[in-house]
């Protein structure tokens, strides 16, 4: 069983150095598991002046402390009878810092607590406040009341006793094991005043030390001891990281609503584009509308001397059916990038002011007092979040105040004239958008009015023209629905890429804090788990350490 705890013990070590718990909250854990190669240790604390070292001494029969009505122990001290180490404490109080921390930083290490209490101011509030402490640690409490010599009466005594046992029972849920005595009186007693021993109550408390701590209770309580402290450690970092898991589900809800952001932005562009390339198709709708009409009107017997004149024919054709559709089209074009590139600046923005709102929330965190959660341990968590933070924001606005509307248009502007370019097989070189539209029109042109022209010297005649003129038309609706289609194809392609570009770069900026809270969180859940391991072996320890003892 000594082996299996040793293993526990060492299990609960290594969980919470990997927790990052501090060398302060380490160090009872590492003293208690030591102490399981010492001798039994009885541990008296209370206040000073409640007559801890006068106890001492009334326990071993002979003036081993100094008395007084100051605070006269200020270190531990320790006395051995027969298998026990007895530990007078210096007293704890509000005055003396000091002292607290020795005995506060010496509790752990008890087998069994004696918390002594004075008869004239039992139970203060000092001594609620410790005594709690000593609980969180697991231990085994006796409580014992000092100087009942003055103390009127029974019933005096009785109000006293039941006033100790009352806040007790509700401060350890428990009513502890209570025993009023005078130590000055029993100090005598076996000093040579016999006759004191009666009314000093020693005889009780003795007779339950001797009759508790035989070898068995001693085992008993030495084991327990350390899965006491290591249980309130367990409890106390689990319920670190309940409340770290709580902190970073913000982090949680922050990210996956600028996922959703960004995932409803690529939906929203995608959908905003298509309405804007409408306004585009509908440029080329007109000029195929437009080219109907002109086949229409020339392609008839009363003019056929004007179809035999081909360069009038593709001068007329451009300026009737082409007409300003090529500036209609950049025009249009210029409209749907300068959507895009504001578009992407309000996004920008809202990310922008999502993280602003969570550098908030830290700051207002921090504001006047020290937050109790911002203990050692806790702090590299809250800092690094708090970093992490501070840095995607800070380069989020950095994008937004050095946006440069004019640059990020003229990028977009030159990757759309090169991908209609790319798509009509033309060089791009400084050819604007608005003439590579007229030269795939003018060669539509070309082709239609060359058509037009070898039909008609082919074959002039009456039923000629007409069959002439649909298949034209036909010819018109195919070019043009083959330019609307690389328009489109060209222009959905480079838009689409530029907004995979953009979230692209907004979820990198988000990158680091993303992962950070995505490690922490499987930190936490592993920690939890294992945590949650070591309570239930702890606990089957515990069982088979009664169950030895009974």
């Amino acid at each position: 069983m000594l082996r299996e705890e040793r293993r526990i013990l060492n299990d609960v070590r290594t969980s919470l150095v990997r927790f990052g718990a501090s060398d302060e909250n380490m160090a009872p854990l590492e003293r208690s598991i030591e102490q399981l190669d010492e001798l039994f240790l009885l541990v008296v604390v209370g206040e000073f002046n409640a007559g801890k070292s006068a106890f001492v001494n009334a326990l071993a029969g002979r003036m081993l402390m100094d008395e007084g009505v100051t605070p006269t122990t200020a270190r531990v001290t320790t006395v051995r009878y027969e298998d026990i180490n007895i530990v007078d404490t210096p007293g704890t109080n509000a005055v003396i810092r000091e002292h607290e921390a020795i005995t506060a930083g010496f509790v752990p290490r008890a087998d069994l607590v004696l918390f002594v209490t004075s008869a004239d101011r039992p139970f203060t509030e000092t001594e609620r406040a410790f005594l709690e402490q000593i609980r969180s640690w697991g231990k085994k409490i006796v409580i014992v009341i000092n100087k009942i010599d003055i103390l009127a009466g029974a019933r005096e005594l009785e109000e006293v006793r039941s006033y100790v046992a009352d806040n007790a029972r509700r401060l350890l849920g428990l009513t502890p094991e209570i025993f009023a005595v005078s130590a000055r009186a029993a100090f005598r007693a076996k000093t040579g005043e016999p006759q004191q021993w009666a009314s000093s109550g020693f005889e009780a408390l003795e007779s339950y030390i001797r009759r508790t701590l035989d070898s068995a209770s001693r085992t008993r309580l030495k084991l327990l001891n350390p899965l006491g402290v290591g249980a309130a450690l367990i409890e106390r970092y689990a319920a670190a990281a309940r409340e770290r898991r709580a902190e970073l589900s913000q982090d949680v809800a922050l990210i996956e609503d600028v996922e959703r952001q960004l995932d409803g932005y690529e939906r929203d562009m995608a959908g905003g584009f298509d309405g804007r390339m409408a306004a585009v198709d509908n440029v080329l709708l007109e000029m195929e509308r437009r080219g109907h009409d002109f086949f229409d009107d020339t392609m008839r017997i009363g003019r056929v001397i004007d179809l035999l004149n081909r360069s009038r024919m593709q001068e007329g054709f451009e300026r009737q059916v082409v007409a300003d559709a090529p500036q209609q089209i950049e025009t249009r074009v210029t409209a749907v990038i300068d959507w895009l590139v504001d578009a992407e600046l309000r996004q920008w923005q809202r990310l922008t002011r999502h993280l602003s709102a969570r550098r908030r929330a830290f700051q207002d965190r921090i504001v006047g007092d020290r937050d109790p959660r911002d203990d050692d341990e806790s702090r590299p968590f809250h800092d690094e979040r708090r970093r992490l933070v501070d840095s995607v924001g800070g380069a989020a606005q950095k994008v937004v105040d050095t946006y440069d509307r004019r640059r990020e248009a003229s990028e977009l502007a030159d990757g759309a004239r090169n991908a209609v370019a790319a798509a009509a097989a033309a060089g791009a070189g400084a050819v604007g958008l608005g003439t590579l539209i007229t030269v795939a029109a003018s060669t539509a042109a070309a082709d239609v009015t060359g058509f037009l022209l070898a039909s008609v010297v082919a074959a002039l005649g009456f039923f000629v023209i007409p069959a002439r003129r649909a298949r034209a038309k036909a010819e018109m609706r195919a070019k043009v629905a083959d330019v609307r289609a690389r328009l489109a194809a060209a222009l959905r392609t480079q838009f689409q890429e530029e907004i995979v570009r953009s979230t692209a770069r907004m979820r990198e900026s988000v990158g680091p804090y993303t992962r950070f809270v995505r490690a922490e969180g499987e930190k936490l859940d592993e920690t939890t788990a294992r945590l949650d391991a070591l309570r239930d072996e702890m606990a089957r320890l515990r069982a088979r350490v009664d169950a030895l003892a009974a």
